[in-house]
């Protein structure tokens, strides 16, 4: 029986939709649908919620739940990850709290900048633990990874887990639609093209009938900035390199050195920069799990209809050889975009289909985006020298060349933040040199 573990399965709405997906698709009935959890509690409740859907579905998957991670993946096929390491309460709160005390402010935390580079130092080591189960007990198995910070996961996982690995984000999926949404425009047969890295990629080409539409969506957009609205960061980001950016206005106001200043606090309202958001949206979250829990976990007749996630596509494509195609996060080998590292992981359009995942030459971006891409990648980079070599000196230096904390703080309070950071910390980090 073929199998598909699904690791972090306490994140219920996630691994309803995901795996809820996979009963529903033809092609990946009979599969055995392992769950692993760190949390009992939160992994039965998954188990039962996932039954339910199971029985209603009338779908022939088998669902298991696991107490042993190991023996989860044994023989797995295909591994679906979707962690938190540390969680809202201690970890978010700590990257916030202590870089506010230095006069460093966030909105989302969870990709680059000080809060992402400390995701990312608790949650590698965890990664690589994954990964030598993996080389044990299924090898040959295919990595999804849905876990933040993207870009630096799964270059770790491909790069030092010896473990295939693809990344997957919603941006590049919603990306069309939400500009288009919100300039007024129709997206009935628009083409376009999306290339760069995770929550900073680029649609390069935007076009229906062969017309380019890139001169309509920026004289529409300069009429937008007059008002305020929710994605002020990237119409501007847009007005000024040239093109529009995946991931969310919130998250971007936080990427570069523009937005976010003490020194030019007018620049948070005329943004409409929501400072703070990500801790505010782990509360609600919280809230609203608790006055959903019973109608997924205890609902009999709780039902699913197939989502948007490309989990389940992804599967489908290997198992039929129907080719699918996604935008993927994966190693920049070969250079599939020429003037970005090759030691980079990047964002493509990749087919999918019994091969695998294939991913797609995009060539060379133009130069601005590429060097905007450059900036987030040097930070990328050397939080994954300071995970793997476990010197303290890179993590500063990952800091110093994040280029909003850069641009706020002196290389002094940079370093003394990040030790107040990996004290705070504690056992969530290994030790460093």
């Amino acid at each position: 029986m073929s199998k598909i573990t699904f690791i972090g399965a306490g994140s219920s709405v996630f691994a309803k939709n995901v795996l809820g997906d996979c009963m529903l698709t033809p092609a990946l009935q009979g599969f055995e649908i392992a769950l692993y959890d760190i949390n009992p509690e939160r992994l039965k409740e998954s188990e039962t919620m996932l039954r339910n859907i199971h029985r209603t579905s009338e779908s022939s998957c088998v669902i298991k739940a696991y107490s042993d991670r190991k023996e989860a993946l044994r023989g797995a096929k295909y591994i679906i990850n979707a962690i938190q390491v540390g969680g809202y309460d201690p970890c978010t709160i700590t990257d916030f709290e202590i870089p506010k005390k230095y006069g460093l402010r966030q909105t989302i935390a969870d990709t680059v900048g000080i809060g992402g580079l400390f995701r990312n130092l608790r949650t590698i080591p965890v990664m690589l633990d994954f990964a030598s189960d993996i080389r044990e007990v299924c090898p040959d198995a295919l990595f999804l990874n849905y876990t933040n910070p993207m870009a630096v996961l799964t270059n770790v996982m491909n790069t030092y887990g010896g473990v295939e690995t693809v990344g997957l984000c919603h941006s590049v999926q919603v990306c069309v639609q939400g500009l288009f949404d919100n300039l007024g425009m129709d997206r009935t047969g628009v083409k376009s093209k999306i290339a760069g890295i995770n929550h900073m990629a680029w649609l390069l080409e935007v076009s229906k009938d062969g017309v380019d539409l890139y001169p309509e969506i920026k004289r529409r957009a300069k009429e937008k900035q007059k008002e305020q609205h929710w994605d002020m960061v990237r119409l501007e980001m847009m007005l000024k390199f040239g093109y529009y950016i995946t991931e969310s206005s919130e998250h971007n106001a936080e990427y570069h050195p523009y937005f976010i200043k003490r020194n030019y606090p007018e620049l948070i309202e005329r943004f409409n920069i929501p400072l703070d958001e990500y801790p505010r949206r782990c509360v609600n979250q919280i809230a609203d799990w608790n006055n959903r829990r019973e109608a997924l976990i205890n609902n009999a007749e709780l039902t699913h209809e197939r989502t948007h996630e490309y989990a389940s596509y992804i599967l489908e494509a290997i198992e039929t050889n129907v080719p699918f195609k996604i935008g993927g996060n994966v190693m920049n080998t070969g250079g599939l975009i020429s003037n970005l590292p090759r030691e980079a992981c990047v964002e493509v359009p990749c087919l999918v289909d019994r091969s695998g995942v294939n991913p797609t030459y995009v060539g060379a971006l133009p130069p601005q985006l590429a060097a905007l891409n450059r900036t987030n990648i040097n930070t990328q980079l050397l939080t994954i020298e300071a995970a793997i070599t476990r010197k303290r000196e890179h993590i500063y230096h990952a800091a110093m060349l994040d280029p909003h904390t850069a641009a706020e703080l002196s290389m002094d309070d940079i370093v003394a933040m990040c030790d107040d950071l990996i004290e705070a910390h504690g056992d969530w980090l290994p030790k460093y040199n």
